[in-house]
Protein backbone atom coordinates (compact mmCIF):
# COMPACT_ATOMS: atom_id res chain seq x y z
CA UNK A 1 0.00 0.00 0.00
CA UNK A 2 1.47 3.32 -1.08
CA UNK A 3 0.70 6.85 0.02
CA UNK A 4 -0.33 7.87 -3.48
CA UNK A 5 -2.90 5.05 -3.55
CA UNK A 6 -4.44 6.36 -0.35
CA UNK A 7 -4.49 9.87 -1.80
CA UNK A 8 -6.22 8.57 -4.94
CA UNK A 9 -8.72 6.62 -2.83
CA UNK A 10 -9.61 9.67 -0.68
CA UNK A 11 -10.02 11.83 -3.77
CA UNK A 12 -12.52 9.38 -5.30
CA UNK A 13 -14.33 8.95 -1.98
CA UNK A 14 -14.73 12.69 -1.51
CA UNK A 15 -15.51 13.59 -5.15
CA UNK A 16 -17.71 10.53 -5.71
CA UNK A 17 -16.66 10.74 -9.32
CA UNK A 18 -13.62 9.27 -11.06
CA UNK A 19 -13.20 12.06 -13.62
CA UNK A 20 -13.31 14.85 -11.03
CA UNK A 21 -11.01 12.86 -8.72
CA UNK A 22 -8.51 12.36 -11.55
CA UNK A 23 -8.50 16.12 -12.20
CA UNK A 24 -8.02 16.77 -8.48
CA UNK A 25 -4.93 14.56 -8.17
CA UNK A 26 -3.69 15.59 -11.62
CA UNK A 27 -3.49 12.18 -13.29
CA UNK A 28 -5.40 10.63 -16.19
CA UNK A 29 -8.57 8.73 -15.32
CA UNK A 30 -7.22 5.39 -16.51
CA UNK A 31 -4.23 5.69 -14.17
CA UNK A 32 -6.55 6.57 -11.27
CA UNK A 33 -8.73 3.56 -12.00
CA UNK A 34 -5.66 1.30 -12.10
CA UNK A 35 -4.45 2.68 -8.77
CA UNK A 36 -7.81 2.03 -7.08
CA UNK A 37 -8.02 -1.43 -8.62
CA UNK A 38 -4.51 -2.30 -7.32
CA UNK A 39 -5.48 -1.10 -3.84
CA UNK A 40 -8.62 -3.22 -3.86
CA UNK A 41 -6.62 -6.26 -4.94
CA UNK A 42 -4.09 -5.70 -2.16
CA UNK A 43 -6.84 -5.38 0.45
CA UNK A 44 -8.92 -8.16 -1.11
CA UNK A 45 -12.00 -5.97 -0.77
CA UNK A 46 -14.19 -3.81 -2.98
CA UNK A 47 -13.92 -0.18 -1.91
CA UNK A 48 -16.45 1.41 -4.25
CA UNK A 49 -19.76 0.53 -5.84
CA UNK A 50 -19.63 1.94 -9.37
CA UNK A 51 -22.65 2.80 -11.45
CA UNK A 52 -23.21 4.87 -14.58
CA UNK A 53 -24.28 7.85 -12.50
CA UNK A 54 -22.37 7.72 -9.21
CA UNK A 55 -19.61 6.17 -7.16
CA UNK A 56 -20.26 5.30 -3.51
CA UNK A 57 -18.23 3.67 -0.78
CA UNK A 58 -18.73 0.12 0.31
CA UNK A 59 -18.62 -0.76 4.00
CA UNK A 60 -14.96 -1.68 3.55
CA UNK A 61 -14.33 1.60 1.77
CA UNK A 62 -15.99 3.57 4.56
CA UNK A 63 -13.81 1.79 7.13
CA UNK A 64 -10.68 2.61 5.13
CA UNK A 65 -11.57 6.27 4.57
CA UNK A 66 -11.03 7.43 8.15
CA UNK A 67 -7.74 5.53 8.42
CA UNK A 68 -6.53 6.85 5.08
CA UNK A 69 -7.22 10.44 6.10
CA UNK A 70 -5.29 9.91 9.35
CA UNK A 71 -2.34 8.36 7.49
CA UNK A 72 -2.21 11.19 4.94
CA UNK A 73 -2.41 13.82 7.69
CA UNK A 74 0.38 12.08 9.65
CA UNK A 75 2.66 12.08 6.60
CA UNK A 76 1.89 15.76 5.99
CA UNK A 77 2.65 16.60 9.62
CA UNK A 78 5.91 14.66 9.43
CA UNK A 79 6.96 16.55 6.32
CA UNK A 80 6.05 19.87 7.94
CA UNK A 81 8.06 18.98 11.05
CA UNK A 82 11.14 18.14 9.00
CA UNK A 83 10.74 21.31 6.94
CA UNK A 84 10.42 23.36 10.13
CA UNK A 85 13.61 21.93 11.58
CA UNK A 86 15.49 22.36 8.31
CA UNK A 87 14.21 25.91 8.12
CA UNK A 88 15.08 26.47 11.80
CA UNK A 89 11.51 27.36 12.68
CA UNK A 90 11.50 24.96 15.61
CA UNK A 91 13.56 22.15 17.06
CA UNK A 92 16.31 21.65 19.62
CA UNK A 93 20.11 21.70 19.78
CA UNK A 94 21.97 20.09 22.67
CA UNK A 95 25.46 21.45 23.37
CA UNK A 96 28.18 20.27 25.72
CA UNK A 97 31.25 22.15 26.96
CA UNK A 98 34.26 21.78 29.21
CA UNK A 99 34.82 24.23 32.06
CA UNK A 100 37.72 26.13 30.53
CA UNK A 101 35.76 27.15 27.43
CA UNK A 102 35.08 30.80 28.44
CA UNK A 103 38.74 31.74 27.98
CA UNK A 104 38.41 30.91 24.28
CA UNK A 105 34.74 31.25 23.50
CA UNK A 106 32.19 33.23 25.49
CA UNK A 107 29.29 30.83 25.11
CA UNK A 108 26.40 32.67 26.86
CA UNK A 109 26.42 35.62 24.41
CA UNK A 110 26.61 33.13 21.54
CA UNK A 111 23.54 31.30 22.86
CA UNK A 112 21.78 34.64 23.39
CA UNK A 113 22.45 35.69 19.80
CA UNK A 114 21.35 32.29 18.48
CA UNK A 115 18.13 32.52 20.49
CA UNK A 116 17.48 35.97 19.05
CA UNK A 117 17.87 34.64 15.51
CA UNK A 118 15.95 31.40 16.10
CA UNK A 119 13.62 31.96 19.08
CA UNK A 120 11.75 28.68 18.62
CA UNK A 121 14.90 26.52 18.71
CA UNK A 122 15.42 25.18 22.23
CA UNK A 123 19.08 25.24 23.33
CA UNK A 124 20.18 22.74 25.97
CA UNK A 125 23.59 22.97 27.63
CA UNK A 126 25.65 20.68 29.85
CA UNK A 127 29.23 20.58 31.15
CA UNK A 128 31.43 17.54 31.48
CA UNK A 129 34.81 16.02 30.82
CA UNK A 130 36.03 15.43 27.28
CA UNK A 131 35.37 11.71 27.49
CA UNK A 132 31.89 12.25 28.91
CA UNK A 133 31.02 14.71 26.17
CA UNK A 134 32.30 12.41 23.44
CA UNK A 135 30.20 9.56 24.82
CA UNK A 136 27.14 11.80 24.71
CA UNK A 137 27.90 12.76 21.11
CA UNK A 138 28.15 9.07 20.19
CA UNK A 139 24.83 8.08 21.73
CA UNK A 140 22.95 11.10 20.41
CA UNK A 141 22.44 12.95 23.69
CA UNK A 142 24.47 15.90 22.33
CA UNK A 143 24.45 17.45 18.87
CA UNK A 144 27.61 19.46 19.40
CA UNK A 145 30.36 19.67 22.01
CA UNK A 146 33.27 22.06 22.54
CA UNK A 147 36.22 20.33 24.14
CA UNK A 148 40.01 19.97 24.15
CA UNK A 149 41.17 16.97 22.19
CA UNK A 150 44.42 15.11 21.84
CA UNK A 151 44.06 12.11 19.55
CA UNK A 152 40.92 12.56 17.38
CA UNK A 153 38.49 9.64 17.76
CA UNK A 154 37.69 7.75 14.59
CA UNK A 155 33.91 7.77 15.07
CA UNK A 156 33.44 11.45 15.92
CA UNK A 157 34.07 14.36 13.54
CA UNK A 158 35.89 17.44 14.82
CA UNK A 159 36.53 20.96 13.59
CA UNK A 160 39.37 23.02 15.05
CA UNK A 161 38.24 26.17 16.83
CA UNK A 162 41.45 27.44 18.44
CA UNK A 163 44.78 26.35 19.85
CA UNK A 164 46.93 27.84 22.57
CA UNK A 165 50.34 26.95 23.98
CA UNK A 166 50.46 25.43 27.44
CA UNK A 167 52.38 27.44 30.02
CA UNK A 168 53.48 26.58 33.51
CA UNK A 169 51.16 28.27 36.01
CA UNK A 170 52.73 28.81 39.41
CA UNK A 171 52.59 31.08 42.43
CA UNK A 172 53.82 34.62 41.69
CA UNK A 173 56.99 34.17 43.74
CA UNK A 174 57.87 30.74 42.39
CA UNK A 175 61.48 30.25 41.28
CA UNK A 176 60.36 29.27 37.76
CA UNK A 177 58.07 32.26 37.22
CA UNK A 178 59.11 34.33 34.21
CA UNK A 179 61.20 31.63 32.51
CA UNK A 180 60.85 31.52 28.73
CA UNK A 181 62.54 28.25 27.73
CA UNK A 182 61.51 25.82 30.43
CA UNK A 183 62.08 22.12 29.69
CA UNK A 184 59.86 19.29 30.88
CA UNK A 185 62.92 17.72 32.49
CA UNK A 186 63.15 20.69 34.86
CA UNK A 187 59.64 19.87 36.09
CA UNK A 188 60.48 16.31 37.06
CA UNK A 189 60.44 17.00 40.81
CA UNK A 190 57.81 19.76 40.89
CA UNK A 191 54.53 18.92 42.68
CA UNK A 192 51.72 19.10 40.13
CA UNK A 193 48.09 20.04 40.49
CA UNK A 194 46.11 18.46 37.67
CA UNK A 195 42.68 17.35 36.61
CA UNK A 196 41.31 13.84 36.89
CA UNK A 197 42.64 11.58 34.11
CA UNK A 198 39.75 12.30 31.72
CA UNK A 199 39.40 16.03 32.44
CA UNK A 200 40.78 19.16 30.80
CA UNK A 201 44.42 19.18 29.77
CA UNK A 202 45.36 16.02 31.67
CA UNK A 203 45.57 13.72 28.64
CA UNK A 204 47.69 16.22 26.70
CA UNK A 205 50.12 16.77 29.57
CA UNK A 206 50.37 13.06 30.37
CA UNK A 207 51.23 12.34 26.74
CA UNK A 208 53.84 15.11 26.67
CA UNK A 209 55.69 13.71 29.66
CA UNK A 210 55.32 10.14 28.38
CA UNK A 211 56.81 11.09 25.00
CA UNK A 212 59.71 12.76 26.81
CA UNK A 213 60.16 9.65 29.01
CA UNK A 214 59.84 11.80 32.14
CA UNK A 215 57.84 10.93 35.24
CA UNK A 216 56.11 13.75 37.06
CA UNK A 217 54.73 14.01 40.56
CA UNK A 218 51.01 14.73 40.83
CA UNK A 219 50.01 15.65 44.37
CA UNK A 220 46.48 16.98 43.77
CA UNK A 221 43.85 15.69 41.32
CA UNK A 222 40.75 17.85 40.96
CA UNK A 223 37.81 18.10 38.60
CA UNK A 224 37.22 21.84 38.49
CA UNK A 225 39.37 24.68 37.26
CA UNK A 226 38.84 27.08 40.16
CA UNK A 227 40.06 24.59 42.76
CA UNK A 228 43.12 23.87 40.61
CA UNK A 229 43.93 27.58 40.31
CA UNK A 230 43.41 28.14 44.04
CA UNK A 231 45.89 25.38 44.89
CA UNK A 232 48.46 26.82 42.47
CA UNK A 233 47.87 30.33 43.83
CA UNK A 234 48.69 29.08 47.35
CA UNK A 235 51.99 27.59 46.09
CA UNK A 236 50.85 24.03 46.76
CA UNK A 237 51.78 22.91 43.28
CA UNK A 238 52.23 23.94 39.64
CA UNK A 239 50.07 23.21 36.61
CA UNK A 240 50.36 23.22 32.84
CA UNK A 241 47.43 25.16 31.40
CA UNK A 242 46.54 27.06 28.23
CA UNK A 243 48.01 30.55 28.43
CA UNK A 244 44.66 32.18 27.69
CA UNK A 245 43.00 30.31 30.56
CA UNK A 246 45.55 31.61 33.06
CA UNK A 247 45.33 35.16 31.71
CA UNK A 248 41.53 35.17 31.78
CA UNK A 249 40.87 33.34 35.04
CA UNK A 250 43.87 34.11 37.27
CA UNK A 251 46.14 36.85 35.83
CA UNK A 252 47.87 37.25 39.21
CA UNK A 253 49.59 33.87 38.84
CA UNK A 254 53.17 33.54 37.71
CA UNK A 255 53.81 31.80 34.40
CA UNK A 256 56.72 30.25 32.55
CA UNK A 257 56.98 29.53 28.82
CA UNK A 258 57.90 26.02 27.73
CA UNK A 259 60.72 25.47 25.27
CA UNK A 260 60.75 22.56 22.84
CA UNK A 261 58.72 20.47 22.55
CA UNK A 262 55.85 22.94 22.78
CA UNK A 263 52.56 21.52 24.02
CA UNK A 264 49.54 22.95 22.21
CA UNK A 265 46.05 22.83 23.68
CA UNK A 266 43.46 22.47 20.93
CA UNK A 267 39.80 23.37 21.23
CA UNK A 268 37.51 21.56 18.79
CA UNK A 269 33.85 21.34 17.98
CA UNK A 270 32.85 17.67 18.01
CA UNK A 271 29.80 16.11 16.38
CA UNK A 272 28.74 12.94 14.63
CA UNK A 273 29.92 12.92 10.99
CA UNK A 274 27.24 13.62 8.42
CA UNK A 275 26.14 10.62 6.40
CA UNK A 276 26.83 12.52 3.19
CA UNK A 277 30.48 12.88 4.17
CA UNK A 278 30.41 16.62 4.98
CA UNK A 279 33.11 17.68 7.40
CA UNK A 280 30.66 19.68 9.52
CA UNK A 281 26.89 19.79 10.06
CA UNK A 282 25.83 22.29 7.40
CA UNK A 283 22.08 21.94 8.02
CA UNK A 284 19.83 22.23 11.05
CA UNK A 285 20.33 23.96 14.36
CA UNK A 286 23.80 22.52 15.05
CA UNK A 287 25.09 23.81 11.71
CA UNK A 288 23.59 27.24 12.33
CA UNK A 289 25.19 27.36 15.77
CA UNK A 290 28.60 26.46 14.36
CA UNK A 291 28.36 29.19 11.74
CA UNK A 292 28.42 31.84 14.46
CA UNK A 293 31.80 30.82 15.82
CA UNK A 294 33.97 32.63 13.30
CA UNK A 295 32.76 35.99 14.62
CA UNK A 296 32.43 35.08 18.28
CA UNK A 297 35.87 33.71 19.26
CA UNK A 298 37.36 35.87 22.01
CA UNK A 299 39.95 38.38 20.79
CA UNK A 300 43.58 38.11 21.83
CA UNK A 301 43.83 34.32 21.42
CA UNK A 302 46.56 32.81 19.26
CA UNK A 303 44.23 30.98 16.94
CA UNK A 304 45.33 28.03 14.84
CA UNK A 305 42.01 28.08 13.04
CA UNK A 306 38.56 29.51 13.36
CA UNK A 307 35.49 27.74 12.05
CA UNK A 308 34.49 29.33 8.77
CA UNK A 309 31.44 27.52 7.48
CA UNK A 310 29.68 29.24 4.55
CA UNK A 311 26.45 31.00 5.24
CA UNK A 312 23.43 29.04 4.00
CA UNK A 313 21.99 29.77 0.58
Amino acid sequence: MELRQLQHFVAVAEERHFTRAAQRVNIVQSALSSSIRALEEELAAKLFVRSTRQVRLTAAGQALLDKARIAIAAVRDARDAVAAVQGLRRGRVSIGTVQSLPAFLDLPPLIERFHGLYPDIEVRLCQGSSSQLLDKIRDGRLDLAFLPLGDPPQDVATTMIACDALVLACAPGHALAGRRDLSLAELRHEPFVDFQPDWGTRTLVDRGFLDAAIERRIVFEVNDLETLLDLVQRNLGVALLPEAVVAARRPSLGTAQLGEPELCWELVAAYLPAQDGHAAPADGAAGAFLRQLHERVSPGIDLCAVVAIPEPG
